[in-house]
């Protein structure tokens, strides 16, 4: 890493609260009452095991900004990052199976939270920093929040609580920073009891985590998710990111957004170490893509699409996999990274599923086809984790038996059409204090995503659309996403996103909200210039698309609405066409 060379680096040193002590014990105790040959499945213990296996390897870095930090195995584990914090939440009276808040961009705080949380016995609830201050309001109540852990630069969004709260001035240092404070004074009160006087949690099946959806059609639903579920969700990824103790990860996702996928966990069971930005910077990102040694990051497409244009763009001298979920790479995409060396690998998940359960696997015969033919291939959601339940494509029958809905599997025909569901070990326990919305979700006993797809015969699920977003023209269903895939390919599309719009013959017709490589926008400037390329737009895509399927309307856009994951807001193009 180029930055183990800077002064920084150098100079850092840990606060002496979290300096280990000698011949630290590294376990957890066994919970009685445990049969001998079975231990419940923690994601805590993977930290355990790396800092046994290779303490003084760097864990934990944030190495951009005014206040560099850096935290060996050791460091991080035995004391001040993790064991501290579970012994400062215990002396301030925190309980097991109380709810504690991180409102933080990825920094430390949140990466000692998602670990210290588990060694405390809490449910974590991380919240969207992105939030206005009523839905995080919302969020603290519903929850049950008990004490919030905040950076400093989102005290906003908590103005007016009256809940305790620790701010984080993100220093790694005591003087002036509460946060480090609080640390400390854990480990004072920890006696130097170390692991062995935390309690371990013997039920794998208790909730650990509470990650909020984004709330688009509604009030956010707290997903409620368990040890034995992030554990397994964890070694999944880990997995299928082909990560190993060599791996360096940066840390682009949001920790916020379901708990950053489980990467937390499966850094540590790789052994691996991870870089912390607190924001998106290309510039950074490229610095230490070039000098660095990251071998794993996951994104959305509309991030990776800023990584592709930055200028520092350039082939590194390590192989790179970028995790991609959100949506479907386009062929553009795919192209223009592997032309820079990464190599996308594309996933697919729910927050109630820890993130990703899926994958889409490359076959060897795909090395022959076109990148429009790869591509297609690509964008499919492809098939279950190792570690998660079969994917499925169903579908509800017309008659009930007992009452009971039942739904049966679509042909493997990769034209009818269903709702992908799931079961098993990477489904969520519960939505939190919501059993109604738990038991719609479970209907028919399955956890349903809501996204409408087809089966195809190699048993790859291929998502057509969310059910609020199939295009209904003419008595033909269109799918958004399949529109999006095509018009994707016109080269002078950077982003497009389409939505349903009244049509007073067809009912509805598809509108392309688009953005255009930089490169291209001088090109099609003003009206006239828009005009032609919605007219070049729509030839292009009468090419590869049935009628009622093709672009009645297209707009050029500066931008597009985006959640702070990358997801294209729909419900805000709808907004705009609901006025038109």
């Amino acid at each position: 890493m180029a930055f183990v060379n800077t002064p920084a680096f150098k100079s850092f040193k840990p606060t002496p609260e979290s300096i280990p002590p000698p011949n630290a014990v590294l376990k957890l105790s066994v919970p009685p009452g445990i049969p001998v040959h079975i231990h419940p499945l923690n994601p805590l213990t993977f930290l355990l095991r790396a800092s046994q296996i290779y303490p003084d390897k760097l864990a934990l870095s944030a190495p951009e900004g005014p206040n560099p930090a850096f935290y060996s195995y050791a460091v991080w584990c035995v004391t001040q990052r993790v064991q501290n914090f579970a012994y400062a939440l215990k002396k301030v009276g925190i309980k097991p199976g109380e709810t504690v808040a991180v409102i933080a961009p990825n920094c430390p705080m949140i990466a000692d939270a998602l670990q210290g949380g588990l060694a405390a016995r809490v449910i974590l609830c991380p919240i969207n920093t992105r939030l206005q201050h009523h839905e995080v309001e919302y969020i603290l109540e519903h929850s049950q929040t008990r004490l919030i852990l905040i950076d400093h630069e989102y005290l906003h969004l908590i103005k007016g609580t009256k809940i305790p709260f620790i701010v984080s001035n993100d220093t790694g240092r005591v003087g002036g920073d509460p946060y480090e404070v609080f640390l400390s004074e854990g480990r004072r009160f920890s006696r130097e009891r170390g692991w062995e006087g935390l309690d371990v949690e013997g039920d794998e099946n208790q909730g650990c985590l509470l990650c909020y959806t984004s709330g688009t059609t509604g009030r956010p639903k707290g997903v409620l998710t368990t040890l034995r579920g992030s554990y397994l969700a964890a070694i999944g990824n880990a997995s299928d990111a082909r990560m190993s103790s060599s791996s360096i990860y940066l840390w682009l996702l949001p920790m916020f957004h379901a708990a950053g996928w489980t990467y937390p966990w499966a850094i540590t069971f790789c052994l691996a170490s991870q870089i912390t930005l607190r924001t998106v910077d290309f510039t950074k990102i490229w610095k230490h893509f070039l000098g660095s040694g990251v071998s794993c990051y996951c994104a959305a497409p509309t991030v990776q699409i800023g990584i592709i244009n930055d200028p520092a763009a350039r082939k590194p001298p390590q192989r790179i996999s970028a995790i991609i979920a959100g949506a479907a790479p386009t062929a553009h995409l795919i192209g223009s990274l592997e032309k820079v060396g990464i190599e996308p690998v594309h996933v697919y998940g729910l927050t109630e599923t820890y993130g990703p359960f899926t994958r889409s696997y490359t076959h060897p015969s795909w090395a022959t086809m076109s990148l429009e033919e790869r591509s297609k291939k690509m964008a499919r959601q492809g098939h279950a984790f190792s570690t998660a339940a079969e994917v499925r494509v169903k579908q509800e029958k017309e008659e009930e038996e007992e009452g009971e809905e039942r739904l049966v599997d679509v042909p493997k025909d990769g034209k009818t059409m269903g709702e992908i569901v799931t079961r098993g070990n990477l489904v969520m326990r519960e939505y939190f204090r919501d059993p109604e919305a738990t038991a719609k979700a479970f209907r028919g006993g399955y956890f349903r995503s809501g996204d409408l797809a087809v089966w195809y015969p190699d048993g790859a699920v291929a998502i057509m659309d969310r059910s609020k977003d199939i295009i209904i023209s003419g008595g033909e269903n269109a799918s958004s996403l399949a529109i999006e895939q095509e018009l994707a390919s016109h080269p002078h599309v950077l982003e497009v996103s389409v939505v349903a719009r009244s049509h007073p013959k067809w009912g509805e017709r598809p509108m392309a909200f688009v953005t255009l490589h930089p490169q291209h926008v001088a090109k099609w400037r003003g009206e006239k210039g828009e005009k032609e390329f919605g007219e070049d737009l729509k030839k292009h895509a009468r090419k590869r698309l049935p009628g009622f399927a093709c672009p009645e309307w297209v707009r050029v856009v500066g931008e597009l609405p985006k959640t702070s994951t990358g997801k294209i807001l729909k419900t805000e193009l709808r907004k705009v066409v609901a006025k038109l």
